[in-house]
């Protein structure tokens, strides 16, 4: 009895000190203090702004190299090629089918708490100036030159550009050609290759490792400039719409998530808790990029196999981004109520059609969020608005969008957040529908979180 007390207190430590070596605390610590910085001194708080800006640049100088390596060692470590189709048409339908439920909440959410009734705003007084460099690139929308556009900028003009630039798409598309290149070399040949990748990947990891150790200061950064530039007290004009966001936000990852996790015999407040350090990096810098590494490799030591983890994580960041699409989806329905446009289930049923082709546009360009948005009010400008007897361009012109910038950088966390939450399901669901999974391995890790969290470090 004595062996397994003495056991059991060498693997674990006392809590304080436990809290002490989490990275996890610093963060918040990291986020209390970016507050207090941000509140008290605005001038210091935005000069920190560095902090968060070379942070999240040096990740995405290494998305590209892991998304490679990941993929490349994930498809020849398979049996047989025709997994990686399957694994890739598993997760398209799975994207298809919850990014659309995405949309349909937003709609329903935005029409029963009504966030934009009584503002009463005129659609004259509108100031174009501040959104006129996401007007611009908002062009009209339909489903032939979407799906052109995508596979067009699948292809990359050099295999440099997209590592440095980080094109998701571009990345992932090398790393398939170049996988299924390897795959039918000798085996041998296969097998030296494979040793070299393998190395790769843990001197990367290794570097992502140390970049993550900077995360708290990187939270402290992000917090201190968002209070300094949009005050405690920004929240307050929309803050209405803020929590319309949350609660639909909520409810598609406990309900909808939650209920696809349920079938698939998952428990989703475990697996949440899993990921639960990378929601606090992804909240506290308002990006997603900056947890997508260290999740690849924390989903990997769960039990869910490389090539699943890096074609679905890669790929659901530019077209899975669920609470991207209720954010759409509940703006245009906020922006209608908000300058008094009475729309139709035809009209929001149109409204709908197009997001479902519009988000997948998106893919790696700033500001997007604005852009589909500007792009999805282009394209449906000439509908009818029976009741104003005018088109909705005349009474819901695109300039209208700029009602949002007050709002949509504390928007922008919870669509971060969500996106990873989703992303990590979809990564889940697809290994689980094509048994992709080590489940001995998988429920070890969600019954013993505190065993993982810096699992997507090491």
């Amino acid at each position: 009895m004595e062996t397994l007390n003495q056991t059991f207190t060498k693997t674990n430590p006392p809590l304080y000190k436990r809290i002490i070596k989490s990275l996890g605390f610093w963060v918040i610590i990291g986020i209390i203090t970016g507050i207090i910085l941000g509140y008290t001194d605005k001038e210091l708080a935005i000069a920190s702004k560095p902090g968060i800006d070379y942070f999240i640049q040096a990740l995405k100088l290494l998305i590209g190299p892991i998304i490679f390596v990941t993929l490349i060692l994930g498809i020849i470590s398979l049996e047989s090629l025709k997994k990686v189709g399957s694994i890739g048409l598993k997760a398209g339908i799975y994207f298809e089918v919850v990014s659309t439920l995405a949309l349909i909440i937003g709609i329903f959410m935005a029409n029963i708490m009504q966030p934009g009734h009584g503002m009463n705003l005129d659609p004259n007084k509108i100031d174009s100036k501040s959104v006129e460099k996401y007007i611009v690139q908002g062009t009209q929308v339909d489903a032939s030159s979407e799906i052109i556009h995508i596979l067009k900028n699948a292809i990359p003009t050099d295999i440099i550009t997209p590592f440095t630039q980080g094109k998701t798409i571009q990345v992932l598309f090398l790393a398939i050609i170049s996988a299924l290149i390897i795959s039918l070399m000798k085996t041998e040949d296969k097998q030296a290759i494979q040793r070299f990748f393998e190395i790769i990947q843990n001197f990367v990891f290794k570097i992502l490792q140390i970049i993550m150790y900077f995360s708290p200061i990187a939270a402290f950064s992000a917090m201190a400039v968002l209070i300094a530039q949009y005050g405690i007290n920004s929240l307050i004009n929309l803050a209405y719409l803020l929590l319309v966001m949350l609660i639909s936000c909520l409810i598609f990852i406990f309900g909808i998530l939650g209920l696809i996790c349920y079938f698939a015999k998952v428990n989703i407040f475990n697996f949440m808790r899993f990921i639960s350090r990378e929601v606090l990096i992804v909240f506290a810098t308002s990006s997603s990029e900056s947890a997508l590494a260290p999740l690849m490799r924390k989903l990997e030591k769960a039990g869910i196999s490389k090539t699943t983890v890096g074609l679905v994580l890669s790929t659901g960041y530019s077209f899975n981004l669920d609470c991207t699409n209720i954010y759409l989806a509940m703006s245009l329905i906020f922006l209608a109520q908000a300058y008094n446009v009475n729309l139709s289930l035809s009209h929001e049923i149109s409204i709908l059609i197009v997001l479902m082709i519009a988000s997948k546009g998106a893919v790696g360009v700033t500001g997007s969020g604005f852009i589909v948005l500007g792009s999805t009010l282009t394209a449906l400008a000439n509908m009818q608005i029976a009741e104003a007897n005018a088109t909705l361009a005349q009474v819901l012109p695109v300039a209208a969008i700029s009602v949002l910038l007050g709002v949509d950088k504390f928007m922008s966390e919870m669509r971060s957040v969500g996106n990873l939450c989703g992303n990590s399901v979809a990564a889940l669901i697809v290994a689980i529908w094509d048994k992709q999974i080590n489940w001995e391995q998988f429920n070890y890790a969600i019954n013993n979180p505190e065993k993982f969290h810096n699992a997507g470090m090491t």
